[in-house]
């Protein structure tokens, strides 16, 4: 079995899920390709970071899910659709996209293994309140931004802001059957405002 990342679930809501992230470290890699090659692309990559190309020579555990998101130099809207300026749905249209595999828990961006790959990073993740969509079926660019854009509507009419680009995240290796196939759509919300003297939420 797959390490799965681990969350707090906070509210179910009729289209989503509303979670809490606790901090996690992940390797990652920008690659230029088309959304539906991009994941293929960085594979290689971070699977022989975890499989012992490091300095330390030391295996990792493959943790779910893997994550994809628009690369730095993609200018984000902030009105739906999010990846408005990324390529379009069916485009052949290459850009910059990050890809990352979560490292398992209880491994820190200072205490992970540093990459052989000078293109492969190690990077800490702030926990953070989010919304998960999750679908099954083909992990496509057009799936993903037809769910993405009914998250981003579910969380208007839920009174959440969005915060950052939405993260796309796959479960399952290729070899499985695309029908079988788990996929979320995941997007920082801001956190609920507290008043002085109040506790917390």
């Amino acid at each position: 079995m797959t390490e799965q990342q681990p969350y707090e679930l906070v509210q179910r809501y009729a289209h989503f899920e509303l979670r809490r992230y606790p901090a996690y470290a992940v390797a990652e890699i920008e690659v230029n390709a088309t959304f539906d090659r991009a994941g293929n692309a960085a594979f290689r990559h971070l699977f022989n970071y975890i499989s012992g190309s490091n300095t330390a020579q030391r295996k990792l555990a493959m943790t779910a899910p893997v994550i994809q998101g628009p690369g730095p130099s993609q200018k984000l809207a902030m009105t739906a659709p999010v990846l408005q300026s990324g390529p379009l749905p069916g485009s052949a249209e290459p850009a910059d996209f990050i890809v990352a595999f979560v490292l398992p828990a209880g491994v820190t961006a200072e205490t992970a293994p540093v990459p052989a790959n000078p293109d492969v990073r190690v990077r800490a993740q702030p926990g953070s309140l989010a919304a998960a969509l999750r679908f099954s079926g083909s992990g496509s660019e057009a799936a993903f931004v037809r769910r993405n854009d009914g998250l981003q509507e579910a969380l208007k009419l839920a009174g959440l802001k969005a915060v950052g680009p939405p993260r796309f995240a796959r479960f399952d290796p290729p070899f499985k059957p695309w029908f079988l196939r788990r996929n979320e759509v995941v997007q920082d919300v801001q956190e609920p405002f507290t008043p002085p003297g109040e506790p917390g939420r």
